[in-house]
């Protein structure tokens, strides 16, 4: 009977023990199915969440912005709107331009270039002008120095005789006035190598006398009345003048005739 009562209650217990181990295991499956079915739907409603999150707090934002940030704002997007508008402009201005507008730019281009062209040469033709200037007094001293000796002291001087060349016994001593041609002569070749060089660079002379006094070209330095001369005419030329081209590079320094009544 004892023995019969000690296999029951092992039975029993035994029956409990399996039945308990076969809960947590099933309970375990349950959850862990549970736990597989929420953390597989979790994440789009999480997505959800935070969109709806992102869109209150944008709007909250949007509705947090005070008028003068929003002003900013709208100033802003103008700006760029400019912006890209003005570099459009830049890009297609010729396109949009019309023909008569294209032409005038195009003359007015022209009219430039030709213009440029123009003062670089007058820039390379002037460009001496008053070095020029300061050779010409140099030439005028030159001429002044070839005015002092008169013609008649340049008449080739006559032999020696035979009878003073044989008494004095030398024969190639050159006299004063040979010196003096000599001089004369060296004076004359380097003012015409000055003027040469002047003419070279379009400097070039010109005597008004007897010509009409004209103020553009001449510069009056007294006025004498001269029978038979008609008044306004140049009778003397104290300095020559010159031109650089078609410029006055130095007015000639004339007298003027004057009206006798």
């Amino acid at each position: 009977m004892a023995s019969a009562t000690r296999a029951l209650h092992f039975f029993r217990s035994s029956t409990a023990s399996f039945s308990s181990r076969t809960l947590v295991r099933s309970s375990a499956r349950a959850t862990v199915v549970g736990r597989r079915y929420y953390s597989e739907d979790k994440p789009a409603e999480k997505t959800e969440l935070e969109n709806a999150e992102a869109k209150e707090g944008s709007k909250a934002g949007e509705s947090a912005l005070t008028p003068e940030q929003e002003k900013l704002k709208a100033k802003e997007a103008e700006v760029v709107d400019l912006t890209v508008r003005v570099q459009f402009m830049k890009s297609f201005s010729l396109l949009t331009l019309p023909q008569s507008r294209l032409r005038y730019l195009q003359a007015d281009f022209l009219n430039l270039q030709r213009n440029a062209a123009r003062e670089k040469e007058q820039t390379r033709d002037f460009a001496i002008t008053r070095f020029a200037t300061d050779l010409l007094e140099t030439a005028d001293v030159l001429g002044l120095a070839l005015k002092s000796i008169p013609l008649s002291a340049l008449a080739p001087a006559e032999p020696p005789s035979e009878s003073s060349a044989s008494s004095s016994g030398t024969s190639t001593q050159k006299t004063p006035q040979q010196y003096l041609q000599e001089l004369h002569q060296g004076v004359e070749i380097t003012q015409r190598q000055l003027l040469q060089t002047l003419f070279k660079y379009h400097v070039k002379p010109f005597d008004p006398l007897g010509d009409t006094f004209d103020p553009n070209f001449h510069e009056a330095l007294y006025q004498a009345p001269i029978p038979g001369k008609t008044p306004g005419t140049v009778i003397d030329v104290q300095k020559t003048g010159y031109k650089i081209k078609d410029r006055v590079l130095r007015a000639a320094q004339v007298g003027v005739a004057q009206d006798t009544s």
